[in-house]
Order: structure tokens, then sequence, then C-alpha cells
């Protein structure tokens, strides 16, 4: 009788097929991307990655947009070629024309439990949630987003009433933010945002997901894209592998899913109960994200309709992310205003001009405030929380470019021939901060460039960002659905923060490290983000 293979033997194959795969397209075949010039990489092992995924990669994608004009070919696991792209004619076929050629990459598929779903499951995903994060629902949350950021200001006055003080910001606005996710996304409450309320487990969890799983982008990029591509093992397979092998890192990030699926699980299940039971009073008194998404998912026709997997992932997997991005902004944005303080003594005034008219403006007057948005799009442009998005092709196709390059032998070229497979690496900071567009101090921080005409060939480059300009949101079909209510949280934590507060830079210096997702810290070696800032009363 044959005996099943181990978990751990049936990943040794994965891992052995990875390498042969690798050597063969390196010494065998000749790669369409080989005519690309690129930096070179570090060794055969790693290539390009160590530069790719450092704690901060923009000087290597500033080298990609101005030395090799925005297109270049990088290294891999064992010399993988890999685009990287800014090219605006490029991307606008990469997000908007042939958006079903250029996927997501499958390190965010797992099977069926699909994140962001591929073709006719994505577009279905789109049809479902378009309305929940619309303007117009928005403008009903607005209120919630001030009721929860009054109870940070407070916690503020309170810390500040004998005096200046130094103040651990980053941790008390990433608990603001995943409390305003959890009432406004959820539908439910993980803080009460005092000096003494235990953290939730969730929260907890989810704050640890990136940092946790960084050791491990290796694995996700190489191996987690052939399992699911083939269908290797099941997920009991996959978890009894978790389980056996001695690595503690490993039995830390599967118990942070683990709370987080429970959490999510339990939320779902209430509101699914609730919903059967009496929908007419779940659709009026029930207006967070996900209540809204299970009630228009109940009425679409058997068709549009997602399955459960799929509409509690986006509970689990997707509404996390949001507080831990967002989080890493604003303490960005309050950085920048210690920074430079007469930047943020003027958009004190506006603040408390609008004031005068209304203490809580609703969403339509809060995103007429020019100099408010200003400070928001430049640190968006400038500091995008995730410097580059993954694409692959499904298909071989050609991809067209705004300018010629020069191959490697010689040759001007003005479209690249792009092999099923390839793996794309689309650069949201060059983009954003490309010079040939956004004009010689395209690296400098001004938010005053918005109260201007933008440079002619910016608007000429017809950049397919859902956002001003910007690739911070990427663009068409899978741009950040929840884009507004981002905008719209960054900027009432400001209005309210900023009117009573002042805040300054700490003694120690600084940090911004890139663990797929930006953040501060004063120590390089802390999983945890944090951002000590002097804060006291305004004048």
């Amino acid at each position: 009788m044959i005996s099943s293979p181990s978990p751990l033997q049936i990943l040794a194959t994965v891992l052995a097929g990875l390498l042969i795969r690798s050597v063969l397209r390196t010494f065998v075949f000749r790669h369409p991307l080989d005519y690309i010039p690129g930096p070179p990489g570090e060794n055969f092992i790693i290539g390009n990655l160590k530069q790719i995924f450092s704690s901060d990669p923009r000087d290597f994608y500033s080298t990609i947009s101005q030395k090799y004009k925005g297109v270049a070919t990088v290294l891999g696991l064992f010399k993988e070629r890999i685009l990287v792209v800014d090219d605006p004619k490029a991307l606008y076929h990469i997000f908007v024309k042939d958006q079903n050629i250029y996927e997501e990459t499958r390190v965010l598929i797992a099977g069926s439990k699909v994140v962001f779903g591929e073709g006719d499951t994505h577009r279905k995903q789109r049809k479902i949630m378009n309305p929940v994060f619309s303007p117009a629902h928005m403008r009903t949350m607005t209120s919630q987003f001030f009721n929860i950021t009054h109870k940070l200001r407070d916690v503020l006055i309170r810390k500040t009433s004998e005096g200046p003080l130094e103040i651990e910001l980053m941790s008390w606005l990433t608990r603001t933010s995943f409390e305003i996710i959890a009432q406004c996304g959820f539908g439910t409450s993980f803080d009460k945002i005092t000096e003494d309320h235990s953290e939730h487990p969730f929260v907890k969890s989810a704050k640890l997901l990136s940092p946790v799983s960084r050791p491990f982008f290796l694995f996700q990029l190489y191996v987690l894209p052939l399992i699911t591509e083939h269908n290797l093992g099941t997920p009991r397979f996959w978890r009894r592998l978790v389980d056996i092998l001695p690595i503690k890192a490993l039995h830390t990030l599967r118990d942070i899913v683990d709370t987080m699926h429970e959490t999510a699980l339990g939320v779902f299940n209430e509101k699914k109960e609730a919903l059967a039971d009496d929908e007419d009073t779940f659709k009026a008194t029930r207006k967070d994200i996900m209540s809204a998404l299970m009630h228009a998912n109940s009425k679409a026709s058997e068709e549009e309709k997602l399955p459960d997997n799929q509409v509690l992932a986006q509970i689990t997997q997707v509404l996390p992310l949001s507080p831990t991005i967002l989080s890493g902004a604003l303490s960005r944005i309050f950085w920048l205003l210690a920074t430079y303080q007469d930047v943020q003594e003027k958009l004190r005034s506006e603040i408390r001009e609008m004031r005068k008219e209304c203490e809580e403006p609703d969403y339509d007057r809060l995103s007429a405030m020019p100099y408010l948005e200003a400070v928001v799009r430049e640190t968006l442009r400038l500091y995008p929380p995730i410097i580059f998005m993954g694409r692959e092709a499904r298909q071989d196709a050609i991809l067209p470019l705004s300018k010629p390059i020069e191959t490697v032998d010689g040759r001007k070229i003005q479209e690249i021939n792009i092999p099923k497979d390839t793996s794309i690496f689309v650069s949201l900071f060059g983009s954003n901060t490309s010079p040939e567009l956004w004009g010689p101090d395209s690296y400098e921080w001004k938010p005053e460039r918005w109260l201007a005409p933008l440079p002619e060939k910016l608007i000429e480059a017809r950049i397919p960002g859902v956002y001003s300009h910007l690739m911070t949101f990427v663009g068409g079909g899978r741009s950040c659905i929840g884009f507004k209510f981002a905008q719209m949280e960054i900027k009432v934590i400001l209005y309210i923060l900023l009117d009573q507060h002042k805040f300054s830079l700490p003694k120690q210096e600084i940090f911004w490290n890139n663990r797929g997702i930006a953040g501060p810290s004063v120590d390089r070696t802390r999983l945890q983000p944090e951002m000590p800032l002097l804060v006291s009363r305004a004048n």
C-alpha cells in the first residue's frame, strides 16, 4: 500500500519545482524582458528583492522613474524577471483598457476563499459593493466619524490639562481608526477610546498582521501563487503543515488569523440571523458597511449574489487593512504638520473659519475646504502608504508606452512583449513623483501646488488614477473602493484635533519603515509602529 506524502514532502516538491522552473527560465530560455534595461541584481538568488522590499524603497523607485524612464526589468528570486513600470500609457492599459489581462497577483487569492476575485467574480463583487461606498452612503456616516473622534480629542485635552506633554500619537490614531471601521464598517465596537480601555483581540491581531507576515513575503510572492494556481493540498492539509512546522513566527501568524476570523465570523453570523429574522428592521436600523452589503447581497439575483465566504472575506481580509493604512497616512500628516508649523497654522485657521459656520460640517462642506484638501492630497501624493501594486499577466500581451525607450541592444521600442505569467510591479510612488510630470519640485511636500493649476504635462499624461491625477488609490475597475471613506476619516480627525491642539516634533528622531505599509518608529527594530509628538493646547 502506497502511503500519502507528508506535508513537508509536498512543500519540498513545490519548492523544488519553483527552483527548476527558475533555472530553466534563467539559463535555457531567453526572456523578452531581458532586452529591457534595469538595475543589476545583488546576486543570483535574491536579485533586486532586498531593494524592492527595503525599509524605505523610495530611492529605488525614483531611480526606475528617472534613470530608466519609468520602465525597467528587475530581478526576483533566482533571477525571475519582473517589470517595474510607472509610464502613464502603460498604467492606462494595465488598470483600464486591458485590466482583465493584468490581474491582481495570486498572492491575494486563496483557492475558493477569494478576496479580490478575477473576471466575472470580481465584477459581481464590485456591483454589490459600489453602492455601499457611494458618496450618498458616506454622508450618512459623517456624524459617527465626528462622535468617535471627539473621544480622542477628549483624551488629548485631559492629557494636556497641565501643560505640553509628549504623547505616543500613533497608537491613539490607530485605536481611533479601528473604532471608526468597527462602528461604520462592522456595526460593532472595539474600543471606548479611553486611557484605561484594554485592547480588543481583533485590533491587536490586525495591527500585528502586516509586520508579522513580513518575513514570509518570499513564500507569499513565489510559493503561494503556485499552490493556489494548481490547487495543491486542502485547507486542512495546509493547516496541519503550519501546526507541525517548528517556526514560532508562523504560529504567531496562525493565531492572528484565527483571532480575526473568529471575531469576524461572530459579527457575520449575528448579522445574518438578524437579517433573516426581520429584514425591514435590519435595513432601517443598521447603516454600517457590512449590514448594507449583506442586505444588498440578499436582494441580488441568484446569478449576481456573492456566496457567504466572499462576503465574510470582506470583514476578515479587506476591512482590517484600512485602519492600518489610514493610521499610517494620518501619522505621516501629523508628522509633516509638526515639521512645518506654518502649514499647521494655516490649516488651523481654515478649520476655525469653518467652525464659525458649523461645529460639525457635513460631508460636502468638509470636501469643499481647499487647504484641508490640499494637505491631504499632497501627503497621499508624496507618501502613498503602499509604494507599489503587483499585477500578473494572465495571457501574452503587448504593453504600449507613452514614449520610446532604448533596449540593451540599442533599439528604440514603444511597446513591450509581455509573456503570460509575467509579474509586474506598478510603482505608485514613481507615478506620483515623476519630475517629468510634476515638475522639478516633485519630491518636495508642497500643499500649495494643489491651489494653483497643475502642470500641463501632468494633465496631458491622463494618469488613470481614481483620485486627483494620483495612483495612490490606483484606478480602473480595481481602484480602492473605499477611498472616499478614507478621505473622510482623515479630514474629520484633522478637523477635530487641530482646532484645539498644536503638534510639535519630539527630541528623538522619527524613522519611517516600510513593512508592506509605511509606518513611523523611533526604533527601526520594533515591529509595532510608534510616533511620539509633543502635544499642547493651541492658541
